[in-house]
């Protein structure tokens, strides 16, 4: 009959041990990749917003998509998310083009400025603590400081 309260007293421990890993590896700040990963994500999660690659619009979930592949095919030459900006997600390396996003507003934003403004953020942001601008950065009432 104890059975029941051992296979609870297992299981909240479990619970317990499992949470604490969680924190830790949520107070861990972001690898290269992972700030990688959290532009292109970012990215992905635009609303109203059209990315221009060689004068052709695109939404922002394939424009995304188009990064992270061409992001994968050079990963070996790209260690960190300011060489990922730079020389994935700036300019066509087919036309030399720079890749644009155009917001709702009609207003446009080089992607390679709006990248670098984008990680400058996440490097502030302290581990673990929720992004306190997304909503407004997925709305496109990003501004760039200068």
């Amino acid at each position: 009959m104890r059975r029941p309260g051992i296979l609870c007293a297992g299981f909240l421990l479990l619970l317990v041990v499992a949470a604490s890993f969680s924190l830790r590896a949520a107070d861990k700040p972001l690898t290269e990749k992972g700030k990688i990963e959290a532009l292109i994500k970012h990215l992905e999660n635009l609303k109203d917003a059209t990315f221009i690659r060689n004068d052709s619009n695109y939404e922002a979930k394939t424009a995304a998509r188009f990064l992270r592949g061409k992001w994968q095919a050079q990963e070996k030459e790209i260690k960190t998310a300011m060489e990922f900006i730079e020389n994935v997600a700036s300019v066509s390396s087919t036309s030399g083009k720079p890749y644009v996003i155009r917001f709702k507003d009609a207003r446009e934003v080089k992607c390679g400025e709006y990248l670098r403004d984008e990680l400058k953020k996440l490097e502030k942001e302290k581990p673990g603590k929720p992004k306190a601008t997304a909503s407004r950065l997925e709305q496109g009432t990003h501004e760039l400081g200068r």
